[in-house]
């Protein structure tokens, strides 16, 4: 005769497998970082002068910063006044009608930022503005 073996285990063993959550999390998170539009800052600290009528930028610009001693930086590292115009000319080659935004100090001389102004605007620039506070 045959024994038969019956299971006697009244332990239901269930558990969730999260493995596919968690590829899921991931594949959002990706996603999201690849989205993100990142800005690059111009790497030192100025005080920007105040407007009434000033307005948010709301999509990608290149950002150069003009200090009080006239030192002119980018992306942080100091670019000088004789390098806005390749640096502008190469971002708009990459970004083509990518907006300039000039951060100039309160303090900074107005030859510096003109300066400036002029070599954005000879590197391609269509839109050159300058950043201010409200």
């Amino acid at each position: 005769m045959r024994r038969f073996r019956h299971s006697t285990n009244t332990e239901n063993s269930s558990s969730i497998d999260i493995s596919p959550l968690i590829d899921v999390v991931f594949l959002l998170l990706i996603f999201f970082i690849v989205t993100t539009v990142f800005v690059k800052e111009t790497g030192v600290e100025i005080s920007k002068p105040r407007a009434a009528s000033s307005e948010d930028l709301d999509r990608q610009a290149i950002l150069i910063a003009v200090t009080t001693e006239s030192r002119v930086w980018h992306g942080g590292r100091e670019i000088g006044q004789d390098g806005v115009r390749a640096v502008v000319a190469a971002l708009l080659e990459e970004i083509p009608d990518c907006p300039v935004i000039i951060r100039a100090d309160a303090t900074a001389p107005t030859e510096a930022t003109v300066r400036v102004i002029d070599s954005a605007k000879l590197a391609g620039a269509t839109s050159v503005s300058l950043a201010t506070e409200r």
